[in-house]
């Protein structure tokens, strides 16, 4: 089966999706990949996730990715007497490394590393933004803050620190073992949460050693002003504007959002726009004109994916919230505009052999009006090249490695097919032919263009172009 759409659609499992039937009609419905968050999934449900997803894989005969999404340091205040205090504007209010209940004038934090990192001025903001302090004065066993937005505060509300690098790793105790349990299960992508500086993609792709795709998200600060480096080291990027607009100003949000986008469209990585896309579908059969707005937006913006989280994890319409996004994503695709938008942020290509190739590959097939794009590859680098130039017309990437197929599935309009490598030249373009008629992407009488390495089967060398004919059986015509 294929799409008709060129975006991909990540949704999240949850207890409203997590029974063998749901998932499968969410597939059917148009989620590419699903994504497993480890701040709700134990190991068994993880397993039990995967084993589902791939038996539906083998009954629907395409391959699908699988994201888990590791928790990250969760940053929280500790108790109050009475579960809670009022906090007023203008008041003072501790945070100290007392474990002792909190009144509306101190609460134990119990993160020594943000007592010992934070510096008068700095913001802290606690239950997700709602309440604001700046620190006034600060040592290793207090933080002494003026209160700037007050409200009530309850037990073990989160603590965001904008203005504050802590230096603690982006893999808590409780992430290193889901790390483990997720590459041991065989997911193909695993996204790190509050990411900030490349130093933490480094010291989990120690761990990965390339049994799965790293995906950063993007939501802190710290994160944006390092940006080009975490985008080098990482294997693709999440928006994650859910934390991202606690730490940042809400207005400054969309611009970091196309700043990302087009950042990783250059680098030639994935990008999925994520959050609150369809927020209202949570309970309610149709989202608003708002968000139907949001994920165009992104779709115009030439994201590679969205992603879908509490609308298909918990809500009451997990299947609609994948059918809409589905129609949207194809509406936009359809708009007279939409190619032109695309153009227009198209990239130079990097001054490489196989970076050539994939453009020409793009150029001709525009020009020629061919049926489609045909990329053979061993390690899914060629199929990225080909996503990252855009191109009008669909492509499909051949690859003899399951795992590179179901880790493409992330990347935008990219149709994976798990098949043998070419014995030769002949091979190549005969096999080429035949799946893109069998896929339903060709006709007899149309033509395609092919890209591939010779020698054939090693990964990188990708170094030729064919243009081939289809038969009336779906063979090669020349």
């Amino acid at each position: 089966m294929k799409r008709d759409r060129r975006v991909k659609i990540l949704a999240t499992l949850g207890p409203s999706s997590s029974d063998p039937a749901t998932i499968e009609k969410l597939f059917l419905a148009g989620a590419d990949v699903f994504r497993i968050n480890m701040s709700h999934a134990d190991h068994d449900r993880l397993n039990t996730l995967v084993r589902t997803i791939r038996d539906i894989e083998t009954k629907v005969g395409r391959p699908i990715g699988i994201l888990a999404d590791l928790q990250g340091p969760k940053l929280r205040v500790g108790t109050f007497e009475g579960d809670s205090a009022v906090l007023e504007n203008g008041a003072t209010f501790t945070l100290d490394s007392d474990a002792k209940p909190g009144s509306a004038s101190r609460v134990h934090l119990p993160h020594r590393e943000i007592l010992e990192a934070l510096e008068p001025g700095h913001r802290l903001l606690l239950d997700d933004g709602k309440i604001r302090l700046r620190v006034q004065s600060c040592d290793a066993k207090h933080a002494t803050t003026t209160v700037e937005v007050g409200g009530k505060l309850s037990n073990r509300k989160g603590v965001s620190v904008p203005d504050t690098e802590i230096p603690v790793g982006a893999l808590t105790p409780k992430d290193s073992k889901d790390l483990d349990a997720a590459l041991k299960a065989g997911v193909d992508w695993v996204a790190l949460s509050f990411i900030q500086r490349p130093d933490d993609l480094a010291e989990v792709r120690k761990v990965t050693r390339g049994r799965a795709g790293i995906l950063a998200k993007i939501e802190k600060p710290q994160a944006i002003e390092r940006l080009s480096e975490i985008i080098d080291l990482s294997d693709a990027l999440m928006v994650a504007r859910g934390d991202l607009g606690v730490e940042m100003p809400l207005e400054r949000v969309p611009g970091l959002q196309k700043q990302i986008v087009r950042a990783c469209r250059k680098a030639g990585k994935p990008v999925v726009v994520a959050t609150q896309m369809l927020e209202s579908m949570i309970t309610a059969p149709v989202p608003t004109r708002a968000e139907v707005s949001d994920v165009a937006t992104a779709v115009f913006e030439g994201a590679d994916a969205v992603m879908l989280s509490a609308e298909s994890a918990a809500g009451d319409f997990p299947v609609e919230a994948v059918e809409t996004m589905d129609r949207i994503a194809g509406e936009v695709e359809r708009d007279p505009n939409y190619r032109a938008i695309i153009h227009g942020q198209r990239q130079e290509p990097e001054p490489t052999g196989a970076d050539a190739i994939a453009a020409a590959a793009r150029q001709i097939a525009e020009t020629l009006n061919l049926a489609a794009v045909v990329c053979y590859t061993t390690s899914g680098a060629t199929g990225l090249r080909a996503a990252r130039e855009r191109p009008a017309v669909p492509v499909i990437v051949i690859s003899p490695v399951l795992e590179t197929a179901r880790r493409l599935a992330l990347a935008w309009g990219l149709h994976c097919v798990v098949s043998d490598d070419a014995k030769d030249e002949n091979d190549m373009v005969d096999r080429a032919c035949r799946i893109s008629f069998q896929e339903e992407l060709a006709r007899p009488g149309q033509r395609i263009i092919t890209t591939a390495g010779v020698p054939f089967g090693t990964p990188g060398s990708t170094n030729m172009l064919r243009i081939a004919f289809i038969g009336s059986d779906g063979s090669s015509g020349l």
